[in-house]
């Protein structure tokens, strides 16, 4: 709105202009699109929220409660590092996304609410560096969602499966694809303060540098300072090499700004010099995005889909491999009889092997991904212990 605009809403609510600036968060935008102020004629233009002050998450409504005497549902413009409500332990969840949760309990994960607190120092230092909390804020939330999407892959990572079970109640594994979207936000924010610090921090800049060969230009090194010192600051010392090996993700492109900058070849001020630009390709995708998705893709619970989000693209390829052999087997061979029947039995039982290799591989994926041996043993039509004996079984042959 323009000064018009905002002078007869404040008169038609009865309600003062400032208590207003406080309450919306818009209320001060300016846009090019509102007309001239000419003749005080009152003007808007009508924008979406979210794109203006931010996203939209539930509010605390104990908090409410506490301050109006009232129990209703309340929303807010709230970026995701102040989703947790200290007081009550609470992390507020999007508003926009097509789901029955207003919040996710976090009192059993202090780290939560730590890493909230520990923000905002780090929001004055990156003020104090020039550049914008939300952009920093952005990109190392992009670095640590792509991190949580290969995670399940990851057979050393501990702590967020466990992190996950406790904003489920105890127990994700009933609809672990579900949680993961639900959960991301909490699970991973201690991660996310913590890749801002770091990626704020001129001492890992100078890391990038030499990683870089320090004005010798070298291929970036698996075992690279920078990414090792990465992980250490996250609690991981194992996930250098893993993060190292990831070149086509926002932290890459954020250590090639570095390294330009420091050779003085990033050209004039852009996109490819600026350190904290995240490209649209590298942007999470919001919880209801995600959700719409499943939504779409998902038949029903224990339906048999779930499978993929915990299987390699390895295993999932060789999967497709066998299902393809099997296809191939509908009465395409020709020759003697003999010859038919030698080639059928062959493939059948080479995709036979396939089928079993790889839903074996499929259950020890799952369970190292954090679903329960029970459901899993409900995917393979098997009683839990026979399936732990499998596996059991063929944990020994591997190594042996």
């Amino acid at each position: 709105m323009n000064t018009a605009g905002r002078q007869l809403l404040g008169g038609l609510c009865g309600v003062e202009e400032d208590v207003l600036a406080r309450a919306l968060p818009s209320w001060g935008h300016r846009d090019a699109k509102v007309p001239a102020e000419e003749g005080g004629v009152p003007a808007a233009v009508w924008r979406i929220g979210g794109t203006v002050a931010g996203p939209v998450a539930f509010g605390c409504r104990l908090c409410t409660a506490r301050r109006t005497g009232t129990v209703v549902r309340v929303v807010r413009y709230s970026p995701l590092w102040s989703r947790v409500c200290v007081r009550h332990g609470r992390w507020l969840l999007d508003a926009d996304a097509d789901q029955p949760y207003e919040y996710l309990d976090v009192r059993c994960l202090p780290e939560v609410a730590a890493a909230q607190r520990r923000w905002v120092g780090v929001a004055r230092r990156v003020v104090r560096a020039g550049a914008q909390p939300e952009r920093v804020f952005a990109l190392a939330h992009a670095v640590v969602t792509r991190w949580w999407e290969q995670a399940l892959h990851w057979e050393r990572e501990k702590v967020w499966p466990r992190r996950l079970h406790q904003v489920a109640g105890g127990d994700a594994g009933g609809d672990l694809e579900w949680w993961r979207i639900v959960g991301r936000g909490a699970v991973v924010f201690p991660e996310v303060v913590a890749v801002a610090d770091a990626l704020l921090d001129p001492a890992m800049g100078e890391l990038v540098w030499v990683d870089s060969g320090a004005g010798q230009p070298r291929a970036l090194p698996v075992d690279g300072l920078f990414c090792r010192r990465l992980g250490e600051r996250v609690g991981r010392e194992w996930l250098g090499p893993l993060v190292a090996a990831d070149h086509g993700g926002p932290l890459i492109a954020w250590m090639g700004s570095v390294i330009r900058l420091r050779r003085g070849a990033g050209g004039p001020p852009g996109y490819d010099n600026d350190p904290w630009w995240l490209r649209r390709e590298y942007q999470p995708v919001t919880m209801a995005g995600q959700l719409r998705v499943l939504g779409k893709e998902k038949k029903a619970p224990g339906s048999g889909t779930m499978w993929r989000t915990v299987v390699p693209a390895e295993q999932r390829m060789r999967i497709g491999s066998a299902e393809e052999q099997l296809l191939q087997l509908r009465g395409v061979q020709s020759g003697p009889t003999a010859e038919v029947a030698r080639q059928l039995l062959q493939g059948l039982g080479h995709s036979a092997g396939l089928v079993e290799a790889a839903w074996k591989r499929t259950a020890v994926a799952a369970v190292n991904g954090g679903v329960p041996l029970e459901e899993v043993a409900r995917w393979a039509d098997m009683s839990p212990g026979t399936l732990r004996r499998m596996l059991t079984a063929g944990g020994q042959e591997e190594d042996g």
